[in-house]
């Protein structure tokens, strides 16, 4: 089974962690009234260095410090013997691929998408977990949104979990589960997923270390890009990504512009962030928000609301809620 399709053949897990450079980072929902609810969450520090995201090499410098922290945030969510995982967009390798006629064979397609992305793989693709879901569909084929990563850097977050006393059933894309929070809302950005008027929104998720840029159609991610400063400065990366949205995919503009994971980053990426605000509200006439996961599940009045607690929350809510996305 690949990486990213365990969650739609089980249960979702009571708890959600999250394993990043700077912090671990763990929360729990509950549906109350027919309303989820944060019920418990919990952040621990680490110290520089000890996780090093790669798509091709070791990621945990500092096993022990890591699974101190996992435990640690378990500890404050109930000691969970199974959990979900976020884990790092660098981690893994997010490609688009259409194609004009798809194999009635699950096995046939998974055969077709392999060879297409041992094509742009950065390491043997029989070293490579690959997972797939639909995408958009057009008049040209049927797109795919395709995410692999290296099996062993997977096994390598999985026991590190296993090491803290949990399961790892589901491992997934920090920025991905950031889009299954805003679509767990039932609505986009860009308007109601129930109705046709649904537009085109751009979401910009930024860390410390690297920024992801996402490009919906409704509910479709039809673009996707992740960036680390050696691609230049996060304001070229996203007006790049917009002009190519014009040109490429029939872009007619943006209903809506989100950006997350700005207050959790830090004052070093403030001057970034406002910078963005500016050039895209400029260029594109349109309002650029902070994504706030309280719309997906809202939290106990005992949780106070700071902007970096929302930041952390996003993905985590977006794993726990993404069978109902």
């Amino acid at each position: 089974m690949s990486w990213l399709d365990t969650l739609r053949a089980s249960p979702a897990p009571p708890v959600a962690v999250e394993i990043a450079p700077q912090q671990v980072s763990a929360a729990a929902i509950d549906i109350r009234g027919g309303e989820a609810v944060v019920t418990a969450h919990a952040t621990e520090a680490l110290p520089p260095g000890a996780l090093v995201p790669s798509l091709t090499a070791d990621n945990a410098h500092n096993r022990l410090v890591i699974v101190e922290a996992i435990r640690r945030v378990l500890d404050e969510t109930g000691r969970p013997r199974r959990i979900g995982l976020v884990v790092p967009d660098v981690v893994g390798k997010v490609s688009l691929l259409k194609f004009e006629q798809v194999p009635e064979r699950i096995a046939d397609l998974e055969q077709l998408i392999r060879w297409q992305a041992r094509k742009t793989a950065p390491f043997a693709i029989e070293e490579a977990q690959v997972s797939f879901i639909p995408g958009l569909r057009a008049a040209d084929g049927q797109e795919y949104i395709v995410s692999l990563a290296r099996r062993s850097v997977i096994a390598e977050y999985e026991g590190l979990c296993a090491e803290a006393g949990a399961y790892a059933g589901i491992v997934d894309l920090a920025t991905l589960n950031i889009i299954n929070a805003v679509l767990a809302t039932g609505r986009t950005p860009g308007g109601d997923l129930s109705r046709a008027e649904s537009r085109d929104w751009l979401l910009v998720s930024v860390t410390t270390d690297y920024a992801s840029i996402a490009i919906l159609r409704g509910e479709h991610v039809i673009f996707f890009r992740n960036r680390t400063e050696a691609d230049g400065t996060l304001a070229d990366v996203v007006h790049q990504s917009a002009m190519y949205y014009e040109d490429r995919l029939s872009g007619a503009g943006f209903a809506r512009v989100l950006v997350s994971g700005a207050a959790a980053a830090g004052a070093r990426h403030a001057t970034d962030i406002e910078e963005i605000r500016r050039s895209l509200q400029d260029r594109l006439t349109v309002p650029v928000e902070s994504f706030d996961p309280r719309a997906a599940a809202r939290l106990t009045d005992r949780i106070g609301a700071a902007p970096a607690l929302l930041d952390t929350l996003a993905p985590l809510i977006g794993l726990l809620r993404r069978s109902e996305s």
